[in-house]
């Protein structure tokens, strides 16, 4: 049985100095009042062209982020290694609208799904749907409206801006995964994603797509999608995450009046993803699962799952996987057991993660218990190492 509190091997590589920083922004995070009142400072900040990016590098972004370019993730990708831990690029853009914003974007995807050709300490690349698609567009097509001429030159660039993605994943046989978004665009998206791996998965898994569990539906999704795969003839690819936009997605259903898709409970996310868990082990080896969680519990539950259905360890067809600079206990206790563990790593200039920086924060602010649980394993190591 993993024990996930283990934390000389969680935190090893941890000097006392990134501790502390740690210590600091976790209490920072579990403040709900001090991450709003952050957030404007940091507007106003930006506003005013104030030199503030130096204190967001050496505090928020140096800890939840590898660096501001590919070559400057390089040493967290070694540190992560030296732990048994591989690493996944993710160029944190999004909601880009203007052609030249798209293909920026388009460019640094495909270079980090390169880098995996030539390093196997990377074995997959990852990009969200808005970086490379207009999210007009993409809300326009969920809610199958007509699109105008000039629509429909953009979204046929936009569409192949994807496939040269996918293609090239399956050019350089490194998988690629497909970010979920707002239920205003995850539809549109994931017609888009099952015609790719329509055309990708025949002989293996090179496209992913990703199921948020705290929306209701996604279960019967999982069901359905299997069902294509199968009747299609191609392998599912699928990576499971609780899900990143709860209160926007609370808040727009009640300001447009429609029912709400999130789950009431956090109780209800927990079952269903933990059944999702299931789902996916029990159809293995159909089914190529990248189990995104910072859940103590449905972690050891997958390691339970491997172990009943007698799946190898260290099997290709099942991953773990955390954010850079979160759960560490998590990951670094699966990998010392000898399991697939594969970090989110972050990376591009500071103003273009400013997005992905607020969501972490309003993540740990939200979920209940999660940046005690990390205040604790951090002062439980500083005092391990002050006793040895």
């Amino acid at each position: 049985m993993v024990s996930f509190d283990n934390t000389e091997i969680a935190f090893y590589d941890r000097s006392d100095a990134e501790l502390n920083r740690a210590q600091f922004l976790f209490k920072l995070v579990g403040n709900p009042t001090l991450v709003k009142l952050g957030q404007v400072v940091l507007n106003v900040g930006l506003e005013l062209r104030l030199p503030i990016k130096g204190i967001i590098r050496s505090t928020v972004f140096n800890h939840f982020c590898g660096g501001e370019t590919i070559e400057k993730c390089e040493s967290t990708i070694a540190r992560l290694h030296r732990s048994g831990v591989y690493s996944l690029l993710d160029y944190s853009a999004e909601g880009k609208e203007t052609v030249e914003e798209l293909e920026l974007s388009t460019l640094e995807i495909l270079a980090a799904n390169q880098v995996g050709k030539q390093d196997s300490r990377v074995p997959f690349s990852v990009f969200k749907p808005t970086a490379i698609f207009p999210n007009r567009l993409l809300a326009k097509k969920n809610a199958n409206a007509q699109f105008s001429q000039a629509e429909q030159v953009d979204w046929a660039a936009a569409k192949q801006r994807m496939n040269l993605i996918c293609a090239t994943a399956e050019k350089n046989n490194v998988p690629v995964l497909i970010d979920a978004e707002e239920t205003w665009f995850q539809d549109a998206i994931d017609e888009l994603v099952e015609e790719q791996m329509a055309l990708r998965n025949s002989q293996k898994v090179i496209v992913y797509t990703t199921l948020q569990l705290y929306r209701k539906d996604r279960l019967e999704f999982l069901d359905k999608s299997l069902q294509k795969a199968r009747k299609k003839g191609y392998h599912l690819g699928v990576k499971l995450v609780r899900g990143a936009y709860m209160e926007k997605e609370r808040q727009r259903a009640q300001e447009q009046g429609y029912p709400s898709p999130i789950q009431e409970t956090k109780a209800d996310t927990d079952r269903d993803y933990n059944l999702a868990l299931k789902f996916c082990v029990v159809n293995y080896p159909e089914i190529h699962l990248i189990a995104g969680t910072h859940n103590e519990s449905s972690s050891k539950y997958l390691t339970e799952l491997i172990a009943q259905n007698q799946i190898e360890l260290n099997d290709c067809h099942v991953f773990f996987s955390q954010l850079y600079g979160m759960s560490d206990n998590i990951s670094f206790n699966l990998a010392a057991n000898g399991y697939n563990v594969v970090k989110y790593v972050p990376y591009g200039p500071i103003l273009e993660v400013m997005p992905y920086l607020i969501r972490r924060a309003e993540e740990n602010t939200s979920v209940a218990g999660q940046t005690g649980r990390e205040l604790s394993l951090i002062l439980k190591e500083k005092a391990r190492r002050r006793a040895s």
